[in-house]
């Protein structure tokens, strides 16, 4: 059933990310919130009484209670992704779940099969989906511009931005503890979801990959942290018809810039940051730029219900509403853990490992609530 009624919503965390996430709400018509629930009563009360939020829980189960909330929005750190979530969908809600979906890939998979066992929607956060350079890559794609894909990069660089060691955020972002992976579960998650998505999510066969922490940082800070998570993660995934995928992202690395990711395909290839498309007509080779704004724009005033590929969180909403269809942002996740996992595995036992082996050996990393 499609409607345009407000969908009404429960918030739990109001740390860093939840503030960030009501924060967006704020700018989507649609969405109501209607509780928030974190154990710092404090800081919740502040949080609700600056976003206009009627009621306040410091026990994420009263919230969970309400009858009067549709779906759970879930802004915690990565170890209570799954309990949490889990919980939600056993009382009924919709959940949509901060990235990356879990600790680790037996988490995750417990969340989308508890999800489809409920008969709810799951939704993660991976914003890098909706951003105009990967709708235009995705349109392409579609259109069969690209022609028969076959690889894929991965990149994300940053000249020295860890949490907290590099002065911002808490150290609950760099101890396994809490967060169980380093950049590759905070930046590269968006950076592999959104290949894994133009791809159209092929199933992974085989992952190769290294890990390294080596650039230095303030002893008090590092002390202070518990710092025990990787700054750089390099992967090479064997993927299902014939497309490899190489990745490379990076927290701290003394290099300027990386390349952007890309995919290759026969007939023509995308760069994604800055955005271009490249492919040659006999003897041409033609390297194109675009104007993101004016895609974006025609987007909005051509299309229909393109609101809801704003961002995430309008997309969320906009499914809820059954205005479209819930882009299968949970799969993708999934698979971008199992990667992710994987190459975690492969560093320590240093080979290659099959992503059965992947879903076999992962444990669970889940926080006990």
């Amino acid at each position: 059933m499609t409607t345009r009624e407000p969908v009404r919503i429960g918030v739990i965390g109001v740390g860093q990310i939840g503030k960030h996430h009501l924060e967006n709400y704020s700018k989507i018509p649609d969405a109501e919130i209607v509780a928030v629930a974190d154990v710092n009563e404090t800081e919740a009360r502040r949080v609700a009484e600056q976003y206009g939020i009627p009621h306040v829980c410091t026990d994420f189960r009263d919230l969970l209670k309400r009858d009067d909330i549709q779906a759970v929005d879930v802004a915690l750190h990565n170890n209570l992704h799954m309990p949490v979530t889990v919980a939600g969908l056993e009382v009924g809600k919709h959940v949509y779940c901060e990235k990356p979906m879990a600790g680790s890939y037996r988490d995750a998979e417990t969340m989308l099969n508890r999800a489809r066992e409920a008969g709810r929607k799951l939704s993660i956060q991976l914003n890098s989906l909706f951003r105009a350079e990967a709708k235009a890559a995705h349109s392409l794609i579609q259109g069969g511009h690209l022609g028969k894909l076959y690889h894929a990069r991965s990149a994300g660089h940053r000249r020295r931005g860890r949490p907290y060691v590099d002065g911002y955020g808490s150290p609950a972002f760099v101890q396994k503890a809490t967060a169980s992976g380093g950049a590759l579960y905070d930046m590269g998650v968006y950076h592999i979801a959104r290949i894994l998505y133009l791809l159209g999510n092929p199933d992974v066969l085989t992952i190769t990959g290294r890990v390294y922490q080596e650039t230095p940082m303030d002893s008090k800070r590092s002390q202070l942290s518990g710092y025990n998570v990787e700054e750089l993660g390099l992967g090479f995934v064997r993927l299902a018809d014939g497309i490899s995928l190489d990745i490379i992202e990076a927290w701290a690395v003394h290099l300027d810039k990386f390349d952007g990711s890309v995919i290759l395909g026969a007939e023509g290839g995308v760069r994604l940051d800055p955005f271009g498309y490249f492919r040659s007509v006999g003897d041409l080779d033609l390297d194109s730029t675009a104007d993101l704004g004016a895609f974006d724009w025609r987007i909005h005033n051509v299309g229909v219900d393109a609101d809801a590929y704003d961002s995430s969180q309008h997309h969320w909403v906009a499914a809820l509403q059954g205005r479209v269809v819930l882009l299968p942002t949970a799969e993708v996740a999934l698979n971008t853990m199992l990667i992710s996992e994987g190459i975690y595995r492969s560093d320590v036992l240093g080979h290659e490992v099959t992503a059965e082996e992947v879903r076999t050996e992962s444990v669970s990393s889940a926080l006990k609530l």
